[in-house]
């Protein structure tokens, strides 16, 4: 029991600091970025765009998969991460060299020559984004989750103001190429400081087989979910404009930031918990149910309020020029909100060793996700990101599926959990959307929004799905009281 009982205080330290330091270098990031976008235009995000495509989708070549293994496995030893240094270091120049070969394409391809050279310079954060995906792992395995939010926050400090300097000169794209490219070194040196760790000339293939045996598949489903997560953007700057691509980026960005913060803190801290209570299938139960019914309770207003908000938001932070961006947010708000609950209950598999239903899925969820493209795409923009939505809300059952088996938790346990909150979420989004009807100036409608959207979702709460506030009430009080 006092085991149980470290383990839940580790765990709860751990989501504090990692929330902390995804909010805190996200809203850093979240700023800089709409600098930038008060400096640029939708065509020149829209060429960014595309390069980071193809470096996010090389990055899950090199750092997905062993990193995963590392916080996994029941008895990772300290020369398992020099050995997965070394390789991913291979991996990475491996990478580097397709990326710098075939950057004379790609920038034929979408007839935008500057491409050529931007992809060639920012193809080098291959080298410390590998680096940080082991430091990662030795945070996450370690719960030192306090020295990463120490070293984000710094990286994301110098990266941002580097990038506005570079942007306010007239650097244009290359601002934004800067602000990767200084991130990831500052990160990688700062952990290296933080940490004290350091690899070392050992490598051990014994070791590296049986990582390799849990980490391939997550490597493929890395692949599969970066090449999927990205497809649209590389469809609308190919079929469309740059200034298309630009706009749907803005829109992502604003759902996105929240989805994938919430997603990583649980991702990051919930995975080493799951995996201590592999073993234990009712544990991994409740555990996965209060983390399903906690992050719903959270992402469902929020994405819900974005969405009501969008036209003002993009306004008053973007400027008029970006208000194309704004039914992009909206529908890309009702595709993020259930994100959390793909983390969750992937995590599960990971946690129980299930990589190769982890690989199942992904295959089966990206082919049903391909015909639905591919039917879509003669249709227009807009109905084919509408039934994007649709595939990611049929996703949710796809994932939690073998849930049912493994630890007696189901999709329609899990819907019937979150759907008050779902329930809720709309109510409150309906009402706030009804404000701006009102004719009220930008910035005192969004004011009365916000304030109408968190007492009401409150107060809605209170009266039919008391459970979870009241638990993240009990959470409050204990860490005032320590």
């Amino acid at each position: 029991m006092a085991e149980n009982n470290n383990l839940k205080l580790k765990v709860i330290k751990g989501l504090f600091w990692k929330i902390l330091e995804q909010c805190g270098s996200q809203g850093i990031q979240f700023v800089v970025a709409l600098v930038l976008a008060r400096l640029m235009t939708p065509a020149e995000y829209g060429t960014i765009s595309l390069i980071t495509i193809f470096i996010a989708i090389a990055n899950t070549f090199v750092q997905s998969g062993f990193a995963t293994a590392l916080i996994q496995g029941k008895d990772v030893e300290e020369e398992d991460y020099s050995s997965v240094f070394w390789v991913s270091m291979l991996l990475a120049a491996l990478c580097y060299g397709v990326l710098f070969i075939g950057a004379p394409r790609i920038a034929d391809y979408y007839s935008t020559p500057v491409l050529k050279a931007l992809v060639r310079v920012m193809g080098v954060v291959l080298f410390p984004g590998a680096v940080v995906s082991i430091q990662t792992a030795f945070v996450s395995r370690n719960l030192r989750f306090r020295q990463l939010f120490q070293s984000t926050m710094i990286a994301v400090i110098i990266s941002g103001l580097v990038s506005i300097v570079l942007a306010m000169r007239g650097f244009g794209v290359w601002a934004m190429a800067a602000q990767q490219m200084v991130y990831y070194f500052s990160l990688m040196v700062v952990m290296l400081i933080n940490l004290k760790w350091y690899p070392r000339i050992v490598f051990r293939t014994g070791r590296l087989k049986k990582l390799f045996s849990f980490g391939w598949k997550i490597l493929v489903s890395g692949l599969i979910d970066a090449v999927w997560q990205n497809i649209y953007g590389l469809i609308i700057g190919k079929k469309y404009s740059s200034a298309d691509l630009g706009a749907y980026n803005r829109g992502e960005q604003f759902p996105k930031i929240i989805a994938t913060n919430l997603s990583t803190a649980i991702q990051s801290v919930m995975l080493p918990a799951y995996s201590k209570e592999q073993d234990d299938p009712e544990t991994l139960r409740r555990m996965a149910s209060r983390s399903i019914r906690l992050s719903s309770f959270v992402i469902f207003p929020m994405m819900a309020g974005l969405a009501a908000v969008a036209k003002p938001l993009v306004i008053l932070l973007l400027t008029e020029k970006w208000i194309v961006a704004a039914p992009y947010l909206v529908l890309l708000a009702a595709s993020y909100a259930v994100y959390p609950i793909h983390i969750i209950n992937l995590q599960v598999m990971n946690a129980m060793g299930r990589s190769d239903l982890f690989l199942k899925l992904e295959i089966i969820k990206k082919a049903i996700g391909v015909v639905i493209l591919l039917l879509s795409l003669s249709l227009g923009i807009w109905p084919m990101l509408i039934l994007k939505v649709f595939d990611e809300y049929l996703c949710t059952i796809i994932n939690a599926a073998p849930n049912k088996k493994l630890i007696g938790y189901g999709p329609m346990s899990q819907w019937k959990e979150v759907f008050p909150s779902l329930i809720i979420s709309v109510l409150m989004g309906a009402g706030v959307w009804s404000i701006q009807l009102l004719g009220m100036s930008v910035l005192i409608t969004i004011i009365i929004q916000v304030m109408t959207g968190a007492v009401s979702y409150a107060v809605l709460s209170w009266l039919f799905n008391r459970e979870p506030l009241q638990y993240i009430f009990s959470l409050a009080s204990k860490r005032t009281q320590r």
